[in-house]
């Protein structure tokens, strides 16, 4: 009788529940390709910026929060706060007169980088989307504001803008030929007049801000198919219907964080205001306002987190449009 080992009897149907769960086992461990050791890099690599993150973003945030609703001067230890409810934020809209100003002076930053600026970014996009000679160079130039800091932007203003020893007095002396550009008491002086040191710094910042649009519009023509123009061309659209009508639209997604990055730098406006007079004589920003309360003299801690609690919500609205349009889009 052959005593040879057959081949393996399958389990029985009725037995698939038994054995399933050590074949699902079986399975998981032949398909897994991370190590342990991929496991633990994967999770530092993730673990660490995360940890980061909330420490340094979430928890000041909700922290900000908390400290609105009480005075606190910052002195002492936690025991010294005194919750107060919303009494910071009624003081802030009907008893702290520079709020409004600088309220509003945020708000023309905004309209002068929405309706200027940023549509005169997107042009130089489009010219030197145009393959001229010397496009590289002309990149370069233009993007060079953008590696600047708005705090070094503010040093340049202030070579660019004074009264006796500043570019623009000197140049407009060497043209016309009278000294009064330069004189002291006769010279213009663009950053210590209340309202025209507001206009001048608006052109500082924007010098900048054209920069960066410059950029993403740029890196987004680029990826536009040029089957589109052509079609459009052959259609007997012109130049600038077909930019309208065609290109802009396809462009959807980079207006979207063209309109967000344009909103946020213009509410976090700080550093060249700053650098200039410290926001005095006209140059009030909110955020201007919330360093003037937290670090000041006075340390109004309560008080400046509930301008920053403002400050978050105004500018937590268009991040959530774009995270709604961005999440929107891939879930189509």
């Amino acid at each position: 009788m052959d005593s040879s080992p057959g081949p393996p009897i399958a389990p029985p149907a009725s037995a698939g529940g038994a054995f399933a769960p050590l074949l699902t086992r079986r399975r998981r461990k032949r398909f897994s390709v991370l190590t342990r050791r991929d496991k633990l890099t994967l999770g530092l690599m993730v673990g660490i910026p995360a940890f980061i993150h909330i420490f340094l973003i979430w928890l000041p945030a909700i922290g900000s929060i908390v400290l609105s609703f009480t005075s606190w001067n910052g002195i002492g230890g936690l025991d010294r706060i005194k919750f107060i409810g919303f009494r910071n934020y009624e003081n802030l809209f009907s008893n702290y007169p520079p709020f409004w100003p600088a309220f509003e002076n945020n708000l023309i930053w905004l309209a002068v980088f929405l309706f200027i600026a940023t549509p005169l970014g997107m042009l130089m996009a489009v010219i030197l989307d145009q393959n001229i000679r010397g496009t590289r160079i002309y990149q370069s130039v233009l993007y060079m504001p953008v590696v600047l800091s708005l705090a070094i932007v503010g040093f340049i203003a202030q070579l660019m803008y004074s009264p006796g020893m500043g570019f623009i007095n000197n140049f407009l002396q060497a043209v016309t030929g009278d000294p009064k550009w330069v004189t002291s008491g006769t010279a213009i002086d663009w950053l210590g007049t209340p309202g025209l040191n507001f206009a001048a710094v608006l052109v500082a910042a924007s010098w900048r801000h054209v920069g960066y649009i410059m950029v993403l519009y740029l890196a987004g023509l680029k990826s536009v198919d040029n089957t589109l123009r052509e079609a459009a061309a052959i259609d007997g659209a012109s130049g600038r219907q077909t930019f309208f009508r065609v290109v802009f639209p396809v462009l959807a997604p980079i207006n979207v964080v063209v309109l967000v990055v344009t909103i946020i730098e213009s509410l976090r406006a700080f550093d060249i205001v700053y650098i200039i007079n410290k926001g005095l004589n006209g140059l009030g920003l909110l955020s201007v306002l919330i360093t003037n309360n937290i670090l000041g003299e006075a340390s109004l801690i309560g008080f400046g987190s509930a301008m920053a609690v403002i400050l978050l919500l105004i500018s937590i609205g268009p991040i959530i449009y774009y995270l709604a349009r961005t999440m929107g889009r891939e879930a189509e």
